[in-house]
């Protein structure tokens, strides 16, 4: 039973569950107002009050409890402080609330207001709400007494009993962190993995990542300090199958108490505690090895202050505002910053499954798998072969005491530093060759490559670094859910979908629906001076990703096909583009040209993901253009020619009269005109079609370099892109690749805004689509709104859009009525879905769960099944 401090003060976690335990008339509801804010005190008179409307209807008691544990049971699941306001007398009552704060994983704390008798009978019947009088109190005191030295065993790991009114009017709460909450701790942290007693290899380990040893004159290791102020984290199972458990305990001890190190305790260690407590027995040759290594270390105290060293250390550390936690089998999201049995023994034993293998070791889940948590998980309990970041978790347990590595991530730096085991001290249930094995398997078959139908699906927000929160409806998403399941490429190569693109505002001239003015107005308004004008390819939209070598294929993808699979070419719905053949025909020339371009070594990636217009357009258009243009022009072409036949062999008849005559004059010239944009029409779409046999007739231009293993290139000005774009070319020989026309364009400046528009104007009359304004700069932020500004404008020209909106759309009453069309929401789009493509690429530059970049790429999609008029 705890007692209050000297100082009238109770020190509370954070996150807790505080039940207030007193008769009626002991002053609980003063007491919780006093001390607590009105949204931390969950009360069972309120929730009677809540569901009937009278806070004294007894007959609503167990609804009222019920709906009290629903509502403790959100706010502990939130990480706050939760009171409850009840007289909880009985011990059944008070165990229903450790029942509750256990179930939660919440510290659950007794506060008892053990007053008087005689003063609770007095406020009973002076209260003027309640019937009952002095018979309910007396009962309830009575009750409490033959239970109150009991509180403990109820469960309860702290119990404070003020039992004077001098006490409860002197008590203050303290609110202290959780003993895991170590978020202000930033570090930089070592973390290092399962030492089992290997004492020489910690030492030379903690030497090479910069540490400076302390030995006493006995030549023992009693510290270690890092002059750059670096912290040691130890993982656990610090003991046994090593040759000096006891050194490494007296070690890491003295780093602990001397502030160089922070350690969470593995099952081996526990093991030893239990043992050192008369709680278990040394039952294995290890135990017994390190059990009396402790007891014949000197001084003679020094097994009594490893057992309440290791007593006192936390389940898991968090650490780094949230961003890390330790913990040596792992821990799941849920646990994190909780306390309870069931959170330690997962941080001690991982999540057995209750089986064994044929050996009779136990069968642990992987945990791992399913982990989607926003901060790094560090662990180890389980040897690998080979440290293996797996959705943002890490295993450290590298066997050395098998004859394998003591291994040590520095953070944040994430390097991986690891020592080999001077000699092999204990003998692995598996080989180390047979983990290597294993481990190549789980590369293939597990970590970071699996993304659940939850990953996807739902109403989401997805958080972006260059457009806030992004919401995605679950119908959206489900859409995108049935694209990437049934037809996208390998998702593991999916790493970025492209935006679709806003045309600009409508044109003020006469004769024009879209015009660059439009454009550089824009960019202009939003303080982006410069702009790049590219021509725009009839083309397909492909996204190219390609690996240098076999080996980044596997290592950043999982890819363990024999060479070349080593990339892809994918639509902007992520479907393949070609077959498999011609795949691997165009990665091979790709990665050929950036060898000889020498683009691997300048840009230092190991991977590279490109942005392309595939030509021609036919190439996916093929029956699009068959079923739907080609017939609208043949059809055009009959009807008109038709018609135009009749009104000439009408003008030759000789008993028309003149008004007759010049009626039929005029629609015979309507007809001829219409003619004309019909076959503007043909010659329109002819433009971008042509036969293609293998690699013979194709044509592909890239004109961005998105990103890499550790980078992406937003940051570089266009002109960057179109020179990488151009050498790309240039190595090819010009063979597959094209580079893109383009014009830099002061905007702000009226003779290079019309040397850019009479560019345009000659382009587009001799058959090209029209062209993509952008800021030089890329990627660039509003310096009107703050945000960032469209990343490109198409203005197309007036006679491809013919192919948009149809032969006729020029003629008067049309263009006047497509005039008044609306961008708003394409832009929104546009924006939107530039914003998800680029966090999908940041969060696989940066070596991200497949998962994490998939919530973003997924919601590239899942815009695109908004309705938006498909002409724009």
């Amino acid at each position: 039973m705890n007692s209050v401090n000297t100082d009238n003060v109770i020190d509370i976690p954070q996150t807790c569950l505080v039940a207030l335990v007193g008769v009626t008339g002991s002053g609980k509801s003063t007491f919780a107002a006093r001390h607590f804010a009105p949204h931390e005190v969950v009360s069972s008179d309120a929730c009677r009050e809540l569901i009937t409307g009278d806070a004294n209807d007894q007959s609503a008691t167990k609804d009222a409890f019920e709906v009290l544990d629903v509502i403790v049971g959100k706010r502990l699941d939130r990480h706050l402080l939760t009171v409850v306001d009840a007289t909880t007398i009985t011990p059944t009552a008070r165990q229903s609330l450790v029942a509750l704060a256990r179930k939660h994983h919440a510290i659950p704390i007794a506060v008892v207001l053990d007053v008087p008798l005689k003063l609770a009978c007095e406020r009973t019947e002076a209260r003027t709400d309640r019937a009952y009088g002095a018979q309910v109190p007396t009962r309830q005191h009575r009750e409490l007494r033959k239970s109150i030295k009991n509180l403990a065993k109820d469960g309860f790991r702290q119990v404070h009993v003020l039992r004077t009114q001098e006490e409860i009017d002197a008590v203050e709460f303290r609110r202290v962190p959780l003993y895991v909450d170590k978020r202000d701790q930033h570090g930089p942290f070592d973390i290092i993995g399962d030492v089992h007693g290997c004492i020489n290899e910690l030492v030379e380990l903690l030497r090479t990542l910069g540490y400076t040893i302390v030995k006493d004159v006995q030549g023992r290791y009693l510290d270690a300090y890092h002059p750059q102020g670096r912290t040691a984290v130890f993982v656990g199972d610090l003991v046994d199958r090593g040759p000096d458990s006891a050194g490494v305990l007296r070690l890491v001890m003295g780093m602990y108490n001397s502030g160089n190190a922070l350690c969470v305790p593995g099952n081996h260690d526990d093991k030893l505690r239990r043992i050192l407590a008369s709680r278990a027995n040394a039952n294995t040759p290890a135990a017994l090895a390190t059990l009396q290594q402790v007891r014949e270390a000197t001084p003679e105290s020094f097994a009594s202050e490893v057992e309440d060293w290791l007593f006192s250390l936390p389940s898991h550390v968090v650490l780094d505002s949230g961003a890390l936690v330790v913990a040596h089998a792992g821990l799941k999201e849920s646990f994190h910053m909780r306390a309870s049995g069931k959170v330690r023994e997962f941080c001690l034993y991982g999540d057995p499954s209750g089986e064994v293998d044929a050996e009779g070791h136990p069968i642990r889940r992987h945990w791992e798998l399913d982990y989607r948590g926003k901060a790094h998980v560090v662990y180890g309990h389980t040897p690998v072969a080979t440290p293996t970041w797996v959705n943002r978790t890490l295993c450290l347990d590298t066997g050395c005491v098998y004859g394998g590595h003591l291994s040590a991530l520095r953070w944040p730096e994430k390097d991986i530093v690891q020592l080999p085991a001077f000699r092999t001290y204990a003998e692995p249930a598996l080989s180390l060759v047979q983990m290597r094995a294993k481990a190549a398997f789980d590369a293939l078959e597990r970590p970071g490559f699996e993304v659940g139908a939850g990953d996807v699906l739902g109403d989401r927000w997805i958080p972006t670094d260059n457009a806030g929160r992004v919401k995605i409806e679950a119908a959206q998403a489900a859409g995108a859910f049935e694209t990437l399941s049934r037809w996208s490429v390998d998702p593991r190569w999916l790493v970025y979908l492209p935006p679709t693109m806003s045309p600009v505002e409508t044109s003020d001239l006469p004769d024009f629906l879209e015009h660059p003015a439009q454009a550089f107005s824009y960019y202009r308004t939003h303080g982006a001076d410069k702009v790049i004008c590219e021509e725009k390819h009839m083309g397909s939209r492909g996204v190219i990703v390609l690996t240098r070598h076999q080996e980044a294929a596997t290592r950043f993808f999982g890819v363990t096909k024999d060479f070349p699979e080593g990339g892809t070419v994918f639509t902007r719905t992520s479907r393949r583009f070609f077959d498999a053949s011609l795949t691997d025909t165009i990665i091979t020339l790709t990665r050929e040209a950036f060898e000889e371009a020498g683009l691997w070594d300048e840009l230092g990636v190991e991977w590279c993901a490109l942005d392309t217009e595939i030509m021609p357009w036919s190439l996916k258009a093929e029956d699009l253009i068959r079923e739907q243009y080609a017939e609208v022009g043949a059809a055009g072409r009959i009807a008109l020619g038709n018609e135009i036949a009749a009104y000439e062999k009408a003008l030759d008849r000789a008993d028309l009269d003149a008004e007759t005559l010049t009626r039929l004059a005029a629609r015979l010239e309507k007809a001829r005109g219409r003619l004309g944009n019909i076959e503007g029409f043909t010659r329109a779409y002819g433009r971008y079609a042509w036969q293609v046999t293998d690699l013979e007739g194709l044509r592909i231009a890239p004109f961005q370099f998105l990103g890499g293993n550790g980078r992406t290139w937003e940051d570089q000005p266009h002109t960057w892109h179109m020179q990488q774009a151009s050498r790309l070319a240039q190595a090819e020989g010009g063979r597959l690749f094209m580079p893109t026309k383009h014009l830099v364009v002061d905007v702000n400046d009226k003779e290079s805004c019309a040397q850019a528009t009479q560019w345009w104007l000659e382009h587009t009359e001799a058959g090209m689509e029209g062209m993509v304004v952008k800021p030089v700069a890329n990627l660039v932020r509003s310096k009107k709104t703050g945000k960032v500004v469209q990343p490109g404008l198409k203005v197309r020209g007036r006679e491809y859009l013919r192919i948009i909106y149809g032969p006729d759309y020029l003629d008067a009453g049309n263009l006047s009525r497509l005039k008044r069309r609306g961008v708003e929401r394409k832009r929104y789009l546009a924006w939107a879905e530039y914003a998800l493509g680029l966090e999908a690429l940041k969060r696989a530059a940066a070596g991200e769960p497949l998962w994490r970049v998939h919530e973003a790429a997924g919601a590239v999609l899942a815009l695109e099944s908004e309705e938006v008029d498909p002409r724009l």
